[in-house]
């Protein structure tokens, strides 16, 4: 008898989960999208950027929230924004747009020194020039559902030249140094000027060298000083170009000896090695 009763405890058990498990499936949480953002600004055309007041505010960006809705209602999961600035005409699909990334706030604020740079350095804009330029706002909740895209803003801007983002030689010269190059390390064995970059500007460095495939090197204002040197963060990186800084690990070079083109931006921070 109380074996009897023990199983009907066990059926009862059973059935009760199954129960909460069909009522668990009957009230599934369904996504029911949302609006797309609104997007205003505080400036209606033209945006001053005052090469006298890069530190004063250029334009605040607002947006509307998208307000996502589930079958239960309204989300509360936070919601990532990105701001994206193009050149106009180019529909959000240019090589060098700009994303901005702005986690669940609903109003991006540029200084005139902020939005510069990535008008100069990020879009690559000519200085001192008049450009049209495009903004939106793509609102993300991360489930799976469909980006949200706003309306777009059209402005006009003249960005000046910013400063560089790595300080180029103060004697405005530049040379590579070690055994990836034909000198080798300091003291050179050859004539110093194969080593020397042309200046084809303040902050624009170009050489066409005989590298050793695989060896290493390194930038410097003056062979044999180490006050002034440029190269890659970490060693054993970027043998084709990138991002360089002052006082890093030495370059490697392309894995395949020849003749390259390296040109070194220091307005950028960045340096490219081609094939020649």
């Amino acid at each position: 008898m109380k074996k009897v009763f023990l199983n009907l405890i066990y059926i009862i058990a059973a059935a009760s989960f199954l129960l909460a498990s069909c009522e668990k499936d009957e009230t599934k949480v369904i996504f029911k999208g949302g609006t797309p953002p609104v997007l205003t600004a505080n400036i209606s055309d033209s945006i001053p950027l005052p090469i006298t007041d890069t530190t004063s505010n250029a334009i605040t960006f607002s947006w509307t929230n998208p307000n996502y809705q589930f079958s239960n209602g309204i989300s509360s999961l936070n919601v990532t924004y990105y701001l994206q600035i193009d050149t106009a005409g180019a529909n959000f699909s240019s090589p060098n747009m700009q994303t901005v990334a702005i986690n669940s706030d609903l109003s991006k604020t540029f200084t005139v020194s902020s939005l510069n740079k990535l008008l100069a350095n990020g879009l690559l804009f000519a200085t001192g020039t008049k450009h049209r330029i495009e903004t939106r706002v793509e609102s993300f909740l991360g489930t799976g559902a469909e980006p949200l895209y706003s309306n777009t803003l059209a402005f006009t801007v003249t960005p000046f030249a910013p400063p560089p983002k790595i300080t180029p030689p103060s004697n405005g010269q530049l040379f590579i140094v070690g055994d990836a190059t034909p000198g080798g390390w300091p003291p050179l064995t050859n004539d110093p000027s194969v080593e020397q970059f042309a200046q084809v500007s303040p902050t624009l460095y170009k050489i066409t060298i005989q590298l050793n495939g695989g060896k290493e090197y390194k930038l410097v204002a003056i062979p044999g000083q180490w006050t002034e040197q440029w190269s890659v963060k970490e060693a054993d990186t970027l043998p084709n170009g990138g991002d360089f800084v002052l006082n890093g690990a030495n370059c490697i070079a392309p894995a395949t000896s020849g003749l390259y083109d390296i040109v070194v931006n220091f307005q950028l921070g960045k340096f490219t090695v081609t094939p020649h």
